[in-house]
């Protein structure tokens, strides 16, 4: 899509507008004016609305109803590490408040500035003229090593997740979220839930990760090809930066024309003004001063089962009734083939 899908705010995602009205006043300027409220389709996780207050615009973020799984769904870490890296070269939306209160509207939420500018979801970029494709690319690659690049103890972001152990930690996480969204048999992930342990790499590296970085999570200017903001940041922490990397690389190793599975595997890339996978490893490499990418199988692997692992929250959600986006149930069926290519990246194959 070019730009995000405004709807009414679903029956499920309803909260007390006029209770938000109040609080907001002496906080946003012209709130006391009232607002207009409407929620983007999108993002599976955490609801997020556009509010129209006093002639400017903005973008609220709260957690889904419902039960929610232990950790997830941190609006306030979102918000911290926004809010950090305002003083950086990162893209980032202007972090304008953060409420923990659930008295207001039923879960705590942040209100952050609204960025104009496009949003594509799919990573074939077929909606985008040819011509800007390579370059998009370029300035997302350059985008992600401007985040690993800072130095997180600087910013204030030393309490914001262990600085070791990335990623043995987000196995055991993502293991247990699987068992406790777990719908059935998934022989893939339960291979993969053996082998990762088993398979880390010697090294430890720690940056801020975003956890979710790809080009569907990113705003580009309204014309131009570059990057102008990073989006949900819900799963951001202290973490291995190569993990960020691979997970950006996965439609590389997923089919193309697949429902629910953006994938590029099987284009010619060439012919659509894409660069291929290890242009984009050497891109990272120039602006984070590397000399390789050690261990990518592993981290590819790693990073189907952690997306396995999200999908199958994502459907476990929609089951429930709670998922924040109506094809959820579709999505959510896809977490076994994600595991699967996990596996055979895993093997080598």
């Amino acid at each position: 899509m070019s730009e995000a899908i405004l709807i009414d705010v679903l029956p499920a995602h309803q909260f007390d507008q006029d209770r938000l009205t109040q609080y907001l006043t002496g906080r946003l300027p012209g709130a006391d004016a009232g607002m207009n409220v409407k929620q983007f389709q999108g993002g599976q996780s955490n609801p997020t609305y556009l509010l129209e207050i006093g002639g400017k615009r903005y973008v609220l973020r709260k957690k889904p109803p419902g039960k929610l799984l232990p950790s997830a769904h941190m609006v306030e870490r979102e918000f911290q590490v926004i809010n950090a890296l305002g003083a950086t070269d990162v893209p980032v939306p202007k972090a304008e408040l953060l409420c923990e209160d659930p008295d207001i509207i039923g879960t705590a939420f942040y209100i952050m500035e609204y960025v104009e500018g496009r949003v594509h979801t799919q990573p074939l970029l077929e909606a985008v003229d040819k011509s800007q494709r390579e370059p998009i690319y370029h300035s997302m690659i350059e985008t992600m090593a401007k985040l690993h690049n800072v130095d997180w103890k600087a910013v204030g972001l030393e309490s914001y997740g262990k600085a070791e152990g990335y990623i043995p930690r987000q196995i055991k996480r993502w293991s247990g979220q699987f068992e406790a969204s777990r719908t059935g048999e998934m022989p893939a992930m339960d291979k993969l839930m053996a082998w990762l342990p088993d398979n880390m790499p010697d090294k430890d590296e720690t940056t801020i990760a975003h956890g979710d970085f790809r080009v569907g999570n990113l705003i580009l200017h309204p014309t131009e090809p570059r990057v102008v903001s990073i989006l949900d940041w819900e799963l951001a922490t202290l973490g291995h930066p190569l993990s960020d990397l691979a997970y950006c690389c996965l439609p590389y190793h997923l089919p193309a024309g697949m429902d629910g599975v953006k994938g590029m595997l099987g284009e010619d890339l060439k012919s659509m003004g894409l660069p291929e996978e290890q242009q984009v490893l050497d891109w990272y490499c120039q602006y984070t001063g590397r000399n390789e990418i050690p261990n990518w199988n592993f981290f590819v692997a790693f990073s189907l089962f952690r997306l396995a692992a999200i999908v199958q929250g994502v459907y476990h959600r929609a089951l429930q009734g709670n998922a924040s986006n109506a094809d959820a149930l579709e999505v959510g069926k896809r977490a076994g083939l994600l595991a699967e290519r996990g596996w055979e990246i895993s093997q080598g194959r």
